[in-house]
């Protein structure tokens, strides 16, 4: 179980690198609800200076990703109106289509865009959003996503999390001339950014609250290190290069800590919560067992860690205070760990063992009741999206990792695979 890093740690030589595009992940859908919502995304105008970007396929894209929605194909529209007043609702209904996206790109002066859009239910015909975005041409594929959100939540009520970004390992080579990269890319795999390179392994990045910077696991100096990097500019300083153990770095829902776990002259593991300004420490736990993996509760008043304290992997709970008494989690297996919760706080998602298989799960922490989401075989690293809705981990394809989402209630899911192994997702935040 060495990839499933009960231990979450790793080792890194930093070759700071420009950024780099890299094909876009591939998506498949691998599953999703029975009766999807049709709807028709028409293609969009286009302007000089949009760099030939098919807005309405982006858009069309994000919402059948989602496993909830069927585009209607463009051979079959009745026509190609860019406005709502032009949506003639019988002819899209007798189409098939619930609803039809509509909308335009404009030149503005100075090489802007603007992207305009009008969502319009076909079987009433009664337009339920119309929206502007500005943006220029590297960022009108984010306004196509923040389009898309918008949608999203107008017809399902929840908020939608395309236009954010998600981090992940990728893996070239076979050892021991193997490359790690970590990448930044849109939430749909495209627009993928290198941020950093080594030869030695990358692991546990984490983003932090504002979605300007990662935390990641640095082995620089042949000895574990945690760093902290500004994602824009590759800017990077070292927090913590205790002796021993320095790993599993967990952002405060402040952005003021950082929880890691560290090991010590003992090597022993634990649970402990550094001040990034001060660089004080607060030890947590303090236990012959092995604790790591931190995740911080929403309000910031305690922390989810895993432990072996009693005898096997379990979730427990521990107040954010020095003193603090842990309290378990988890009761159902006898393996569950890799403690992440849900942006509300009601959910706790897991790699729990169950028939032979590792696979992510999702407790209710009201209830206890838990809910095996994934049917891999060696499923790890869960990261909630921002809206709850969604969790991104990592599975094995083949003898390679794939990334891979499935919905809180099980029903959709997609994989994102590219030629290298990739590994170790993090979903970032709302960015305002």
């Amino acid at each position: 179980m060495s990839r499933l890093s009960f231990l979450a740690l790793g080792c890194v030589v930093l070759l700071l690198a420009m950024p780099q595009a890299q094909a876009a992940l591939e998506i498949q859908v691998t599953s999703g609800v029975r009766d999807p919502v049709p709807l028709a995304v028409v293609p969009f105008t286009s302007a000089q200076g949009d760099g030939g970007l098919d807005v309405a396929s982006v858009i069309e894209n994000d919402l059948e990703g989602s496993g909830r929605f069927k585009g209607i194909s463009r051979e079959g529209m009745p026509a190609k109106p860019t406005r709502a007043e032009d949506v003639a609702a019988p002819a899209w209904k007798a189409a098939g289509a619930d609803y039809v996206v509509v909308g335009r790109v404009t030149a503005l002066e100075e090489g802007k865009l603007q992207l305009d859009f009008d969502l319009v239910n076909s079987l009433t015909g009664v337009k339920l959003a119309s929206q502007r975005f500005m943006a220029g041409a590297s960022s009108l594929r984010n306004a196509a996503h923040r389009a898309s959100d918008v949608i999203y939540q107008k017809i399902t009520g929840v908020r939608g999390a395309f236009a954010t970004h998600v981090a992940y390992v990728s893996v070239e080579g076979e050892p021991p001339t193997q490359r790690y990269q970590l990448y930044v890319a849109d939430a749909d795999g495209a627009n993928q950014r290198r941020v950093l390179e080594s030869p030695r392994p990358l692991m546990s990045p984490a983003w932090s609250p504002d979605g300007q910077w990662l935390a990641y696991v640095s082995f620089e100096t042949k000895h574990s290190a945690v760093y902290v990097q500004l994602v824009a500019t590759g800017e990077r300083r070292q927090v913590s290069a205790r002796a021993g153990i320095n790993g599993a770095p967990a952002w405060s829902p402040d952005g003021k800590k950082l929880a890691l776990t560290l090991g010590g002259t003992s090597g022993n593991p634990d649970i402990y919560i550094l001040d990034l300004t001060t660089q004080n420490l607060t030890r947590l736990t303090d236990d012959p067992a092995i604790d790591t993996e931190p995740a911080w509760a929403p309000d910031g008043h305690s922390i989810y860690f895993t432990s072996d304290r009693a005898g096997s992997p379990q979730i427990y709970q521990i107040g954010t205070q020095s003193g603090a008494r842990p309290k378990r989690i988890t009761f159902g297996s006898n393996y569950s760990a890799r403690p992440c919760i849900s942006p509300d706080g009601s959910l706790l998602a897991m790699v729990t063992l169950t028939n032979g298989n590792y696979r992510i799960a999702a407790q209710e922490l009201a209830s206890g009741t838990v809910h095996v989401l994934s049917k891999g075989r060696l499923d790890e690293s869960p990261s909630f999206a921002p809206n709850g809705a969604t969790l991104i981990y990592s599975e094995r394809e083949g003898n390679r990792g794939a990334l891979a989402t499935v919905s809180t209630d099980g029903l959709t899911g997609l994989r994102l695979t590219a030629p290298q192994d990739i590994r170790d997702p993090a979903w970032g935040p709302f960015i305002p």
